[in-house]
């Protein structure tokens, strides 16, 4: 197995059957990083060729999973490079959609092999998992977390799309997806639980004890069965559409960003900075969400 810079990977579970991906930038939550998606892509490929491993866990150091897509300058080393090669603005500095939508679509490549590899994957979501981190933790096959977790997507507010389309249509209902897509709201583990987003939601401090053993129960079988049983859900997802699905989201993340809405959150951010501009716009929101609190409500005239 590989070193990497921005992961650590271990075994546990019964003779050590169970793989274990940490995602390891606890400083800046977990943030994906080009460099770490391209690392996680190299340490799926390793431990899908190794049989001992049946099942893997992917979970996140420190206080969170991950709170999203790393949106400071990439620094263009190994892969890395391969993504910047795709030119997101032209020689006069005017972005450029298609360029943006290549490098895009080159990360919801990784994505997809997560979706489609042949091993058992489980989310163990503590802390955040929002943004690009929901959409990375709802491609694997399980999804466990805290009951106070924190899931959803905040960038849908004026950054773009998503570009899996965190598969919600395929696992929640219509009703509440288009709520969660419209709103950019988080919801906490326990609500996901209830509405079918994930599988399980636990005490935070029984939540990596019982990951391990669920998924010590499941790697029970050896890893080539538990693939063919993978395979056999995976066909009828994808006889539904989910590569057209994820990879259309996708085209519509990189449109996303040239939109009314976007302009003005991007005019924001130069102006204000990230952190400021992220309290006007999630402000916005917060000042319209009495329908869910009557107390909230404001005093009208």
């Amino acid at each position: 197995m590989a070193d990497f810079e921005n992961l650590v990977v271990d075994r546990v579970g019964t003779d050590d059957r169970v793989g274990r991906i940490t995602l390891d930038r606890p400083e800046k939550m977990n943030a994906l990083s080009q460099e770490l998606l391209f690392e996680l892509n190299d340490a799926l490929h390793d431990l899908e060729a190794d049989d001992s491993c049946r099942a893997i866990i992917l979970r996140g150091a420190g206080r969170t999973f991950s709170a999203g897509y790393d949106l400071t300058p990439t620094q263009g080393r190994g892969a890395d490079a391969v993504v910047r090669r795709f030119r997101g603005a032209d020689d006069k500095g005017r972005r450029l959609l298609m360029g943006i939508r290549s490098g895009m679509q080159a990360i919801t490549n990784i994505h997809m092999y997560f979706w489609n590899m042949a091993k058992v994957t489980i989310a163990q979501v503590h802390g955040y998992a929002i943004a690009g981190g929901c959409e990375l933790a709802m491609m694997a096959d399980l999804v466990v977390a805290a009951d106070d977790a924190q899931l959803g997507h905040p960038g849908l507010r004026g950054l773009g799309t998503s570009r899996t389309g965190v598969i919600w249509p395929l696992v929640i209902g219509m009703r509440k997806a288009k709520e969660l897509y419209y709103t950019g709201e988080n919801i906490t583990g326990a609500e996901a639980e209830e509405i079918g987003m994930i599988n399980y939601a636990w005490p935070k401090d029984e939540l990596e004890d019982r990951t391990i053993a669920f998924a010590d129960r499941i790697a029970v079988m050896t890893a080539d069965h538990l693939s063919i049983l993978k395979l056999n859900m995976n066909r009828f997802y994808e006889n539904m559409g989910i590569y057209s699905s994820v990879h259309s989201s996708t085209d519509l993340d990189a449109a996303g960003q040239f939109t009314g809405f976007s302009y003005e959150w991007q005019d924001k951010n130069r102006e204000l900075g990230m952190r400021d501009a992220v309290r006007w716009r999630d402000g916005l929101f917060r000042d319209n969400d009495w329908y869910k609190h009557p107390s909230k409500k404001p005093d009208s005239d």
